[in-house]
């Protein structure tokens, strides 16, 4: 049996994919699953790892126990998965946050673009970029027009330093050749009721997290950080399309496992991901979470993570942000 190794998956995983061996369905699982969601339950990375667990054990016969681990931004419940067995009998949900941490991390005790592997994707989606109703502008064009004219004087929220609104808006600010002040606070809700208040004037964030403050219209949405229009937001024009050319911006989620996994499992559980993902149940659940389902092709995904975390390393320089 070949072992597969992450920077050798894509060509053997793509052949596999297309003809799941009868032998292993016969044989996997074996008994019941682990699914570790590295993070409290009732986020999107909690909601979305119930939502494969749920249905991958009523395809298999077997639980899915999902296991929350929080802490230490997601590595610790990561390094548990990281000395499982890999049989295939232990997963990861895991998010876009797991590169954004680990290119901001001087050291881990795993290596983190080997450690684990992804054997599905689940969903993406594009962030809104948001400013308050006194920011005299109508669109992302107006705004970085304003911002050149007084530069250092327009304040940019985050859910704290080295998150996904940190990087979105220090890499926006870089895109857009203008300068902004980045303010990090305790929590994603926070700089939400920030901008909606005034305190600051942006914030780049999800749709689900901006959406109690957009229905009630204290906050003016300028763009989607997608290149290409999202499906999602079709009458919101992109950001790079407003005179911040090359400028994207998507959180993702996916299932992960302990590399090491043998490359027909792999391409087992990877099927039966693909084909969860790719019903219309699974499609009307993630709209409900502000997401699109997303899968992607074995070349792709056996080397997401190292792509993923040397973009992450790029936006931390763009950033200013050390790692610790």
């Amino acid at each position: 049996m070949i072992t597969l190794k992450p920077s050798l998956a894509a060509g053997l995983l793509a052949a596999l994919l297309t003809a799941a061996p009868c032998a292993i369905a016969q044989n996997f699982p074996s008994k019941n699953l682990q699914m570790v969601v590295p993070y409290t339950a009732g986020g999107s990375a909690d909601a979305m790892s119930r939502a494969i667990a749920t249905r991958l054990g009523a395809a298999w016969g077997k639980n899915v126990v999902v296991d929350n681990r929080p802490g230490a931004s997601g590595m610790i419940g990561t390094e548990i998965v990281t000395k499982a067995d890999p049989d295939g009998h232990t997963l990861l949900g895991h998010t876009s946050s797991y590169p954004a941490t680990a290119a901001t991390r001087a050291k881990l005790p795993f290596n983190p673009e080997t450690a684990i592997i992804p054997v599905g994707t689940i969903a993406r989606a594009p962030m809104l970029v948001a400013v308050h109703p006194s920011v005299p502008v109508k669109n992302i064009r107006e705004l970085i027009a304003l911002a050149k004219k007084n530069p250092g004087k327009f304040n940019y929220g985050s859910s704290g330093t080295g998150g996904n609104n940190h990087f979105s808006g220090a890499l926006f600010g870089a895109a857009a050749g203008i300068k902004m002040e980045h303010v990090p606070y305790k929590g994603i809700s926070l700089a939400v009721t920030a901008v909606a208040s005034g305190e600051i004037e942006i914030l780049i964030s999800s749709s689900s997290a901006l959406l109690p403050v957009t229905q009630g219209k204290r906050v003016k949405i300028l763009g989607v950080t997608s290149l290409e229009k999202s499906p999602m937001f079709p009458d919101i024009p992109t950001v790079a399309s407003q005179g911040a050319p090359g400028y994207e911006y998507q959180l993702w989620w996916g299932i992960f496992a302990p590399a090491g996994m043998q490359a027909d499992r792999l391409a087992f559980i990877t099927a039966a991901i693909n084909k969860i993902v790719a019903s219309d149940d699974m499609k009307k659940f993630l709209e409900g979470q502000g997401a699109e389902a997303w899968t992607l092709p074995a070349a792709q995904l056996a080397t997401l993570l190292p792509r993923e975390i040397a973009r992450y390393r790029k936006a931390a320089q763009v950033a200013g942000i050390k790692p610790q």
